[in-house]
């Protein structure tokens, strides 16, 4: 009878194998251990030359693996965003499809408005800005209600030039100096603007009172009916102040006389700018000449 080979149950040769292996590579790792070991004892200088190469080895590897797991990781929030973005093309194209009738209609207001300047002959004359100045200080405390700026002759600021800020008038120029100049309101007494309606274009006249607050009238109908609310612009008659410049707004409804806050108040605003006349003043009449002897 054959002799039994001396076999251990449920033990193959590949797990021997990689039990070996196993030993193997722990005995390496050890054995590298304390090389690395007796190395940084013994000669730091070569032990970082090693950590540095084992660095360079191991870095493009972890950068990889973090781009991979940084990728993997990325694609639920790659998968919202991007039916977000469907979602909000969606919606975009919608908001386009209403805004379109919008479109077409202000591109017809357009031509219409070059088609009646054409028409009417009308021309807009451009104002240049003369200065930007300073206001330095607005009287607030007396009826008389001047500012100053500090821009005078020197700057090209002359007496009669209009004074405006961001949100609206401010006055126009009374008197200069070689570097200030001093401003008469819109709200003195003794400051008179013509305006018109922006909803409507009925002409007024806006005077001020002294206390801050202006009052309006209209200039061709009797017992105008006035809204809280109603804006009005220069009208540019007069030729002083340029059309469109925004100067009050009615505080409640009336008739005839409206009650009115300036939208430019000089006590908040820190700058100011100095215009030129919106018309030129006319030519001196020509002197006659004497006759001959």
């Amino acid at each position: 009878m054959a002799p039994q080979r001396n076999r251990r149950p449920g033990f193959s040769r590949r797990a021997q194998y990689v039990l070996f292996i196993g030993y193997v590579a722990a005995a390496l790792g050890a054995l590298l251990g304390a090389v690395l070991l007796v190395l940084s004892t013994l000669n730091p200088p070569a032990y970082a030359i090693v950590r540095g190469a084992l660095r360079e080895l191991t870095t493009p590897v972890s950068s990889g693996l973090h781009g991979v797991r940084r990728g993997i990781t990325g694609i639920p929030r790659g998968i919202g965003e991007y039916f977000g973005v469907i979602d909000e093309n969606r919606r975009m194209r919608a908001d386009i499809k209403r805004n379109r009738a919008l479109v077409e209609k202000a591109r017809q207001l357009v031509l219409e408005n070059a088609r009646l300047r054409r028409l009417l002959a009308v021309r807009d004359r451009g104002t240049e800005p003369v200065a930007v100045a300073r206001l330095v200080n607005a009287s607030s405390s007396s009826t008389r209600r001047y500012a100053t700026l500090n821009a005078g002759y020197w700057q090209g600021v002359r007496t009669g030039q209009p004074v405006r800020g961001p949100e609206g008038l401010i006055g126009r120029v009374l008197e200069t100096s070689p570097n200030t100049a001093r401003v008469l309101l819109a709200v003195d007494p003794e400051s008179i603007v013509p305006v018109r309606r922006t909803r409507d274009g009925v002409p007024g006249i806006v005077t001020g009172r002294g206390d801050g607050l202006l009052e309006i009238r209209s200039a061709t109908i009797a017992n105008l009916p006035f809204r809280a609310g109603d804006l009005f612009v220069t009208s540019g008659t007069g030729g002083i102040y340029p059309p469109g410049i925004p100067v009050a707004r009615v505080l409640r409804n009336t008739r005839d006389l409206a009650e009115a806050r300036p939208l430019a108040d000089p006590d908040r605003l820190d700058f100011a700018v100095v215009e030129r006349p919106y018309l030129p003043p006319p030519p001196p009449a020509p002197k006659p000449e004497s006759a001959p002897k």
